[in-house]
This record gives structure tokens, C-alpha cells and sequence, in this order.
């Protein structure tokens, strides 16, 4: 006899698959997946060699969160049709979830460079820094628009590129560059959000990669003015020629319960 012809127990059996033996067990009892025979003289499972294709697609499914019910389906019709195409939405299915676990990560390693930054920053430090190209989406703005139609704007945004959570992306606003020099410290024309991985494509507004002169801002909103004021004053001193937008973010909402300790990351794209 072959020795692949031979029975094996099904504590044999599940210890070839790194399985539980109670695994086995269930299966049989739900008739997913049964025993080759049944030994007469004590009634004990035995398995063969030959059905661990079987045993393995199942545990390949079940990984992958497939209902007993859909393997059952797949198991009275098996072809290589069948497993294509439901393997296909399966992986598009894990597909979504590894984009959603990446852009988590993201996030978290954002929120942790934002907590490393609160804990040895200067805030009264003026630096320049380089930058990597992004793509952000926006939403227009003006003076006029209220804090609930800023709301809506978002949620229509978010919903639009399927974020799932707010916590998933960064958010800020945008002044022009040109306002700032002629003292309109109050002209955010834009809001922006930050989504991790998000390709370009029509529509989204580019920030240049390159040097970026950065500052920080903790306080009242009304004492923004005053540090544009110093940070304008930096770029005379120093030769650096502002352009595009302002991007301003706070740094450290989820660690703080008062307007005053706010504090707000800005930065300008820089020639010079």
C-alpha cells in the first residue's frame, strides 16, 4: 500500500495542519469536512494524506473570514472557477483592510512625531526644513463661512474618499502667502485634509516638496497675527522668499483641555 493510502488519527492529522483536533471534530459535525472512515472497533476519525488540499483551502478560507456557509457552497461545486473568483474578493476585501491598516499606521506615527516634537520643541524657534511633495484635498473657504458649513464640507470629503474615521487623516487651513505679506492674518481661503496614501489625481492641491520655513504657535487664536509678524520678519532676515500657502495644524489636540495650550504647527514653502 502507499504510504499516502494509509489512515492517519485525527490527532495525527491535525498536528500535520497545526490545528486543534476539536477543530476537526466541529468540522465533521457540521459536515464541512469529514473523516476518510470511521474505524469499526472503536468509532475513532481517521484521516488520509489526500485530503489535506481540502483541509488546507478550508483553513486558507477561514483565514481569510469566510463564512462556513460560503465554504459549504464552494465545497458542493468545487472548480477552479469557483476558488478564482471567490479568492479574488476575498483578496480585494484584505486588500481594503491592508490600505486601511496602512493609513492607521500612518497616522499613528504622525500623532507620535507630533508628541516627540511637543516634548523638545522651542516654540519660540523659527527653522527651515525640508519637505516631501504631498497631495492634500481642500475645501473652500472664506470669513463668511460658519463653523457647522465647514463641518459639512469635510464629512462631504471624507465620505467622498471613503475615510472611515477622522483619526485616519491630518487636517489644517491655508492662508495665501500674498495675504500674509499684505497683513491679512485672518484670509484662510482653504481647508485642508491629509490622507495617508492618497494618489494624485485631478482636483487635489500639490504642496512642493522642498524647504519649508517652520514655526510653532500655542495660545489664543488672536495672537496668530503676532507671530506672522515675527515669521515674516525671519524670511526678510534671512533672505527667504515665501510662496504658496501657509499650512497651519494643531499639534496636540488629544492632549490637552484648554484653548490657551493649543498649539499650531505653521509652515510655508521657502525660495532662498
Amino acid at each position: 500500500m502507499n504510504k499516502k493510502d494509509k489512515f492517519l488519527t485525527i490527532g495525527q492529522f491535525a498536528a500535520m495542519h497545526g490545528i486543534n483536533k476539536k477543530t476537526l471534530m466541529w468540522y465533521d459535525e457540521i459536515g464541512l469536512f469529514q473523516p476518510a472512515a470511521i474505524n469499526p472497533e472503536n468509532g475513532y476519525r481517521c484521516y488520509n494524506y489526500h485530503q489535506s488540499p481540502i483541509l488546507e483551502t478550508i483553513l486558507l478560507l477561514r483565514e481569510l473570514d469566510v463564512s462556513v456557509r460560503e465554504i459549504q457552497d464552494f465545497l458542493r461545486d468545487r472548480s477552479a472557477f469557483a476558488l478564482k473568483t471567490l479568492l479574488e474578493e476575498k483578496i480585494a476585501a484584505l486588500d481594503l483592510q491592508i490600505n486601511h491598516l496602512q493609513a492607521v499606521r500612518t497616522t499613528l506615527c504622525t500623532h507620535r512625531q507630533n508628541m516627540e516634537t511637543l516634548l523638545t520643541m522651542d516654540l519660540s524657534e523659527i527653522s527651515v526644513i525640508e519637505k516631501k511633495e504631498r497631495c492634500l484635498v481642500t475645501v473652500d473657504v472664506n470669513r463668511e463661512t460658519s463653523f457647522e458649513e465647514e463641518v459639512e464640507l469635510i464629512t462631504v470629503e471624507t465620505e467622498k474618499y471613503h475615510l472611515g474615521r477622522l483619526h485616519e487623516a491630518s487636517y489644517g487651513s491655508m492662508i495665501p502667502v500674498t495675504s500674509l505679506q499684505n497683513g491679512c492674518f485672518d484670509d484662510y481661503c482653504k481647508l485642508f485634509i491629509e490622507i495617508p496614501f492618497l494618489s494624485y489625481e485631478a482636483g487635489l492641491h500639490i504642496t512642493p516638496g522642498g524647504k519649508y520655513l517652520r514655526a510653532f504657535y500655542k495660545g489664543e487664536w488672536g495672537g496668530i497675527p503676532g507671530r506672522y509678524r515675527e515669521i515674516l520678519a525671519y524670511a526678510k532676515a534671512h533672505n527667504l522668499t515665501l510662496h504658496g500657502f501657509s499650512y497651519e495644524m494643531g499639534i496636540n489636540e488629544n492632549v490637552i483641555d484648554r484653548i490657551e495650550d493649543y498649539i499650531v504647527q505653521i509652515e510655508i514653502p521657502v525660495m532662498g
